[in-house]
C-alpha cells in the first residue's frame, strides 16, 4: 500500500519546484511516511568492510540528508548504510536561488547548492539523539569563507568522531569556489595528512579507528588519476568515493544544460564508471571504493560493482524513480550473486574493472 502511495506521490513531487520537493520528501520521512524494505535484504549481499557489517552495499549519497534529519528512515527503507552531509563547521545558506534544475528526459539534475547546511552543531545533536543502529557516515566539507579549508575538515573529524561510523572527506564539489583545488598534490598532501593526524590523535586517546574515505571529482584529468591514487594510498586512507557531480554536459543540451553547477544522474554514468575502473586498477583493488554516479536501475548498480565498487550510492535516481528503486536494486544484486554462484557480492567486485578502465573518459 505504501509503495502505491509513493508511486503516485512521485509524480506530485516532480510537479513541485525541486527544492520544495526535496524538503517535502524530508518532512514525509521525518513523519514516518515511507515503505520499509529491511525484510528484502539477501544474505549474499552482506559483507564486512572496514570492520563493519553492511547488510547490503547500497547507500544514499551525501546531499540528500545534509543535516542528519532522516538517517533512520533511509536505513529502514532498505539501504545498507546512510551518509549525511556535506556538513560544514558553521551554518551556511549556500548559493542564491534558483540553484537546482531537473532534466527529466535525461534522468539528470544540475545543482549549484553550495554546501547549504545547518552546520556541525545541528547535525551532531540529531546524531547524538539516535537510538537505532545501522552504519552512518558523515560527509565533511569546508565553509565557503574559511581561511584554512583543511582545518574545517579536521574540525569535522573531531566533532563527529563519537557518532560517525566513517567519514567522507569531500573535496570534489564544484559549487564551492576553489574546493577542487584541494585535489592538487601539495594541497591534497596537507589536507589528508592533517585529517589522518587528527584521527591518530583520537585513537591515541582510546577511541576506535574510524575509516576515512576521500571523495574525488569525475573531472580529474586522465594523467592525474594515478598520482592522486598513489597519494591517497600513501596516506593510508581507507577508501575512495568515485565520484561527485561533473561540470561537463555529456549528451545534454538546451537552456537548462547551460546552467552553472554540477551535473548528476544518468549522463554521468559512463564517465564516473570509467573513472571507477581506473581507480580500481590504480589501487590494485586493495582498498574499498564507493561507486557513485548515474545509478538508476539494478543493472547500473551491478555494473558499478563489476567495475570495482565495493559499495555504491545513489541520489538522483531516487528523484525520478522513488524509493522503490532501493528494493529493485537489492533484488537485482541478489539475483546476480545467485546466477554467478558466488557466496557474497564481494565475489563480483572488480571483475570488469580492466574493461571499464580502458574506456575513454569522454565517450
Amino acid at each position: 500500500m505504501m509503495e502505491t502511495l509513493f508511486g503516485a506521490g512521485q509524480s506530485l513531487l516532480l510537479a513541485l519546484p525541486p527544492e520544495v520537493a526535496h524538503e517535502t520528501t524530508l518532512r514525509a520521512l521525518e513523519m514516518g511516511c515511507y515503505p520499509r524494505h529491511v525484510a528484502h535484504v539477501h544474505p549474499k549481499l552482506e559483507q564486512t568492510v572496514w570492520g563493519m557489517k553492511f547488510p547490503n552495499p547500497l547507500g544514499i549519497a551525501a546531499g540528500f540528508d545534509k543535516d542528519a534529519r532522516v538517517v533512520d528512515a533511509v536505513l529502514a527503507m532498505g539501504c545498507g548504510f546512510a551518509e549525511v552531509g556535506t556538513v560544514t563547521p558553521k551554518p551556511q545558506s549556500g548559493n542564491p536561488t534558483p540553484r537546482l534544475f531537473r532534466l527529466p528526459r535525461e534522468g539528470a539534475v544540475i545543482n549549484r547548492l553550495g554546501f547549504n547546511n545547518g552546520g556541525h552543531d545541528a547535525a551532531l545533536k540529531r546524531l547524538q539523539q539516535r537510538r537505532d543502529g545501522g552504519i552512518v557516515g558523515v560527509n565533511i566539507g569546508a565553509n565557503k569563507d574559511t581561511k584554512d579549508r583543511a582545518e574545517d575538515y579536521v574540525a569535522g573529524i573531531e566533532k563527529f568522531y563519537d557518532v560517525a561510523n566513517y567519514f567522507t572527506v569531500n573535496i570534489s564539489s564544484p559549487n564551492t569556489p576553489g574546493l577542487r583545488e584541494l585535489q592538487a598534490p601539495a594541497a591534497l598532501d596537507d589536507l589528508v595528512g592533517r585529517v589522518m593526524d587528527m584521527r591518530a590523535k583520537l585513537i591515541a586517546q582510546g577511541k576506535p579507528r574510524r575509516p576515512v574515505i576521500v571523495k574525488i571529482a569525475p573531472d580529474i584529468a586522465e594523467e592525474d588519476i594515478a598520482g592522486i591514487c598513489d597519494q591517497l594510498v600513501r596516506h593510508h586512507v581507507d577508501g575512495i568515493a568515485v565520484s561527485n557531480t561533473t561540470l561537463a554536459r555529456p549528451g545534454i543540451s538546451g537552456a537548462i544544460a547551460r546552467q552553472g553547477g554540477g551535473l548528476s544522474g544518468r549522463p554521468l554514468f559512463d564517465r564516473s564508471t570509467a573513472m571507477l575502473g581506473r581507480v580500481y586498477v590504480a589501487t590494485e583493488g586493495k582498498i574499498p571504493l564507493i561507486g557513485i554516479g548515474g545509478i538508476d536501475s539494478g543493472e547500473r548498480a551491478l555494473t558499478k560493482i563489476r567495475a570495482g565498487a565495493t559499495l555504491i550510492q545513489l541520489y538522483t535516481g531516487l528523484i525520478f524513480n522513488g524509493p522503490g528503486l532501493i528494493k529493485s536494486i537489492t533484488q537485482r544484486l541478489a539475483r546476480a550473486c545467485e546466477a554467478a554462484q558466488v557466496s557474497s557480492i564481494q565475489g563480483l567486485v572488480g571483475i570488469e574493472a580492466e574493461t571499464w578502465a580502458n574506456r575513454p573518459l569522454d565517450a
